[in-house]
């Protein structure tokens, strides 16, 4: 190994060996400078790779291109939108049954999560269930050139499970070489006059290269069948604080999150229909446009088998264009024993897009 690759190598071994039950409450604490170095990510990758030489190969997955005859003048902005699974709850709490207990150590499967992000390359990276935000992504993504933010939960589960690495919640990221943060803000969400355990992120960005400014946010909205109300009420807060951030939808918005409900349920209706005007990007892929993908989410707990779709990308559909899709795993490569697996890190596909604004900035979303 030259110089450069050792140091990288080195730097990937320190996070992939660093101390959980040691730390706290560490995981508030600024990664020291000196390892801020950038780093190339094709050697990131192949370092990655190296600790899963005894794993099986990534599935591929293909783009879709989606255009229409749209041809835009600057190149589009991917969004990645992932629900990776926190380390403590996989380990801890979620009782993947058909899940072999070796393909959820930390050590090879922050390498999966890592090889997914390279191998797609997002401009904007929005993460739900991140638990290793301060010992990992952000060290490691900051070197990619990604200027990172994360939200926890207050009351997070991981907190409840021995030798956790801290709470988890939202991290939003974005390339500093191509947009200018504008505004930010944290939100915790309410149901009900409420406050709840839920969190998202809202970032306005400016692109550098055509002063275009948009929104981008990230939520994980509150699990489980019973709490279907209180989902509705938390996605009618975050609409509300969507409307005022984008200055009554003349920001152009793209919301990613972990929703936890299927299209049936009021909180996806309640998107569906806002004045905001967005469209759920993966619709798309469907035959007729109008259909959601059959799963996002494939698991085998103690309680039985759960196939769901539950994840989404939502756009202002009058100011921005989805250019192509990334498609998901067949139910072939996801394989008897579900998610996750040797194969996979989580028990959640990424969704990616590319999306490109629309030629006519005044028009209305």
């Amino acid at each position: 190994m030259g110089n450069s690759t050792s140091r990288l190598y080195s730097a990937l071994a320190k996070t992939l060996n660093s101390s959980t039950a040691s730390q706290h409450p560490e995981y508030l604490v600024s990664p020291d400078p000196e390892h801020l170095e950038p780093i190339d990510p094709k050697e990131l990758l192949e370092e990655c790779r190296a600790v899963l030489h005894t794993r099986p190969p990534r599935f591929q997955r293909d783009f879709v291109d989606l255009r229409a005859e749209c041809p835009s003048s600057h190149p589009p902005i991917r969004v990645m939108q992932w629900n990776i699974l926190a380390q403590a709850l996989g380990e801890g709490k979620d009782n993947f049954v058909q899940c072999p207990v070796e393909a959820l150590k930390w050590e090879e499967r922050k390498c999966l999560i890592l090889e997914e992000i390279l191998a797609y390359q997002p401009d904007i990276l929005c993460l739900q269930e991140v638990d290793h935000y301060f010992d990992t992504f952000q060290p490691l993504l900051s070197r990619l050139g990604y200027q990172g933010t994360f939200f926890p939960k207050p009351w997070s589960p991981c907190l409840d499970v021995e030798h956790n690495n801290g709470p988890d919640g939202c991290a939003l990221f974005f390339l500093q070489n191509r947009f200018k943060l504008v505004n930010s803000a944290n939100i915790r969400l309410t149901a009900m006059t409420l406050k709840t355990n839920q969190v998202a992120i809202a970032q306005t960005l400016e692109c550098k290269e055509s002063g275009r400014q948009f929104c981008i946010a990230v939520t994980h909205l509150k699990a489980r069948t019973g709490w279907e109300r209180f989902r509705s009420a938390q996605g009618c807060d975050l609409l509300q604080n969507l409307q005022n951030i984008t200055q009554g939808a003349k920001i152009p918005l793209i919301v990613c999150g972990d929703f936890n409900a299927e299209p049936t349920e009021e909180v996806y209706k309640h998107f569906a229909s806002s004045s905001l005007n967005l469209n759920s990007a993966y619709k798309l892929l469907s035959a007729d446009g109008q259909s959601e993908p059959p799963y996002t989410t494939w698991k085998i707990r103690t309680s039985g088998e759960c196939r769901h779709t539950l994840d989404y990308i939502w756009y202002s559909q009058r100011a921005l264009s989805v250019r192509s899709a990334l498609d998901l795993l067949t139910e072939e490569q996801i394989g008897p024993n579900r998610l996750p697996s040797f194969h996979y890190p989580s028990d959640h596909l990424s969704l990616v897009c590319d999306f490109s604004f629309n030629e006519e900035p005044d028009e209305l979303l």
